[in-house]
C-alpha cells in the first residue's frame, strides 16, 4: 500500500471523526452475511510474486498481488475494503480474517 493511499485514507478517518463509519462497512458485513466468505485463487506472477484473483465475488473480480504470504494477506484485505470503498484505515473495524488456509478465504471475523 503506498504512503499516499495511507495518508489519504488517515485523513478522511480524522475529518469523519471516530464515530463515523462509512457506509461501505454496513454493505462490507451485508455482503458477507448475504453471501458468504470470498475465495480466491493464487498464481506466480512472472517477477516471482503472488498474484491473488478472486472466484466468486459477486460484484465482478477482486485481483491483488503481494511478494509473499504476509504481504498478500494485507493486501487482500485492503482490496476487499477498497472493493466497498471503505478506507484502509477502518481495517479493524472490517474485522476481515482468513477463515480457511487451503481454500483461502476471506471473510468478517
Amino acid at each position: 500500500m503506498s504512503m499516499i493511499k495511507m495518508v489519504k485514507d488517515w485523513l478522511i478517518r480524522a475529518l469523519w471523526g471516530k464515530n463515523v463509519i462509512p457506509r461501505g462497512l454496513f454493505d462490507l458485513g451485508q455482503y458477507f452475511r448475504g453471501f458468504g466468505p470470498i475465495v480466491f485463487r493464487h498464481e506466480k506472477g512472472e517477477d516471482g510474486s503472488i498474484i491473488a484473483i478472486s472466484t466468486n465475488f459477486r460484484y465482478g473480480s477482486i485481483v491483488t498481488s503481494g511478494r509473499d504470504e504476509k504481504e498478500l494477506d494485507k493486501n487482500i484485505k485492503d482490496a476487499i475494503l477498497t472493493s466497498f470503498k471503505v478506507p484502509s484505515s477502518y481495517a479493524k473495524e472490517a474485522k476481515i480474517i482468513r477463515t480457511d488456509e487451503k481454500k483461502k478465504e476471506y471473510a468478517l471475523a
